[in-house]
This record gives C-alpha cells, structure tokens and sequence, in this order.
C-alpha cells in the first residue's frame, strides 16, 4: 500500500510539472534529491559505525548485561504476560537498550526479532497481542539519551553546535514515553475489564495483570 501511495505521488507530481511546462524542474529536484541522499547517507555512515563499535564494545566488556539488568525489572512490569526467561525479554532488553543510544538502526532487527517471539506466545494470531502494542508504542516513542542519528545528520549539515538537541530530545523523548506508557496500561485494564464482562472469553494469555 505504501509503495502504491508513492507512486501515486511520483505519478501525479509529474502529471502537474508536464501540465504547467516544469519536467525540467521536477527532474533537476529528483537528481539534486538523490545526490543530497548519498551525501547525507556517507555522512550518517560513520557516526553510526562509531557508535555500533562503542554498543559492541559495551557488549563485550559486559556494560550492556549490567543496563539490561537494570532495565529487567522495568521490562517486567512493562511485560507482565511475558514468562521471564522466554527469548523475547533478550530482544526487547537489546530493542531498548539501543534506542537508549539513539541507534535506530541497531535497535529495528532487535524490535523485529522480539515481534516474532511475542507473536509465538499471542493466543490470536490475527491480533497483536498486548505484549507486542506495548513494545510497538516503546519502540516508537523511546526515550533517547543520546540521539546519535540526529546529531550525525546536523553535523553533515555543518551545524555549529550539532550536540546541542541532545537536553531537548531527552526531554521530549521522556515525555513520549510516559505519555505512551500511560496509554497501553489504561488500554490494557480497559481490555481486561471488557475480557471479564460476562459472555466475553479471554485473549490476553496466561498470567496478564493489569
């Protein structure tokens, strides 16, 4: 659907540049656009290396088993109808500990891998489960300590003080997620509220509390 609303886009956005006379235009803009993406793309390539090399260092000497240790009882709450040992709480330690960093790229297989476990425990495959809204809504609105891809996009763009959005990305981060937070426990005990009404079965799976 995506790729047809796109096209739809391209389609169109040429229809109106050959109706009003402009193809030279709209075809210099997709040139310059296709450029300034390779530029922007060698730019993010090494700050995203440095940082991949500063997670796999941080793996290595046992800083990450330590963040994630500290993130376990806070993924437990989070996750409570996940058992505590199943491969999906690795994934989702490893999901948050990189979107901690900024590192979305990192973080995206982490999230994939965890939605694929999670989806082994869903009772209904043909809805999310509570678990995986939980995670999409984290993993969408994470909280960032350090936004490393926007930093190495403003330094690409030589900007004077490319560090500087880093207070103001953790503060809106944080509300991000406290307001996320606060939508999936609501939506949760609204569901196990709906779940208990008589006549109504359950979904949620084993041991959900509210």
């Amino acid at each position: 659907m995506i790729n047809l609303i796109w096209m739809g886009m391209i389609l169109v956005g040429f229809g109106f540049a050959a109706i009003n006379g402009n193809i030279d235009s709209v075809t210099k803009a997709a040139f310059d656009g296709a450029q300034t993406g390779v530029t922007v793309s060698f730019g993010l390539i090494s700050i995203l290396v440095f940082w991949l090399g500063m997670m796999r260092l941080a793996e290595d000497s046992g800083l990450l088993k330590k963040v994630a240790k500290l993130l376990g009882p806070v993924v437990r709450f989070l996750f409570p109808d996940v058992p505590k040992n199943h491969p999906a709480m690795g994934y989702i330690l490893s999901n948050m500990s990189a979107n901690l960093f900024g590192l979305g790229n990192a973080a995206t297989p982490m999230g994939i891998k965890a939605m694929q476990e999670l989806q082994k425990l869903n009772p209904d495959k043909e809805t999310a489960s509570p678990a995986m809204c939980t995670l999409l809504a984290l993993n969408t609105a994470s909280i960032t300590l350090i936004p490393t891809t926007l930093i190495a996009i403003r330094l690409n763009y030589e900007s004077a003080n490319p560090s500087e959005i880093v207070g103001t990305t953790l503060l809106a981060t944080a509300v991000a997620t406290a307001a996320a937070i606060i939508a999936d426990r609501w939506y949760r005990r609204r569901t196990i509220r709906r779940q208990k009404a008589p006549g109504i079965g359950t979904s949620l799976g084993p041991d959900v509390k509210g």
